[in-house]
């Protein structure tokens, strides 16, 4: 999949691979990057934890890296559950952040979702800006705890 995202500047080329299991080093410093600031400020932040959880959870067959202007920019997980489907791991180079790709990238998984008719859940720690992504995309609070939100989208929900 190629395509653009638009955001400040000019529009950025972006696709998505399939990920392979050497991809997974380059994904668990990219999720210690971004998840660094939000773990922090819960509390929560472990050098070591943080790269470890991906490690032990990385499974290359739903898991899709994002390249964008012909370099690793970031990834996103699409797992089967048991009533949909699960979106995790899904993390952008900060200095590619709000340029549309994310936005672009989501779509992309969403759309597949609706044409299944399956709703897809996720995670997303308390406070995170990454909240107003999903909610802007259909995904609604199902349940929460002190340091989780968990967000549902049902098929065809807040298109945009």
């Amino acid at each position: 999949m190629d395509t653009n995202a638009r955001g400040p500047g000019r529009p950025v080329e972006w696709a998505l691979r399939s990920a392979e299991p050497t991809d997974v080093e380059a994904i668990a410093e990219l999720r210690a990057t971004v998840m660094r600031p939000d773990l922090e400020r819960l509390g929560r932040f472990d050098e070591h934890r943080v790269r470890q959880r991906l490690r032990d959870a990385f499974a290359p067959q739903h898991t899709s890296v994002i390249v964008a202007a012909g370099a690793f920019a970031g990834c996103v997980a699409v797992r089967p559950a048991e009533d949909g489907r699960w979106l995790e791991h899904f993390y952008l180079d900060p200095g590619l952040q709000g340029r549309g790709i994310g936005s672009a990238v989501l779509r992309a998984v969403l759309s597949q979702a609706d044409a299944d008719g399956v709703p897809v859940r996720l995670n997303v720690l308390q406070g995170s800006a990454a909240r107003r992504l999903y909610e802007r995309h259909g995904f609604t609070v199902e349940a929460q705890d002190p340091v989780d939100v968990f967000m549902v989208r049902r098929p065809g929900a807040g298109a945009s």
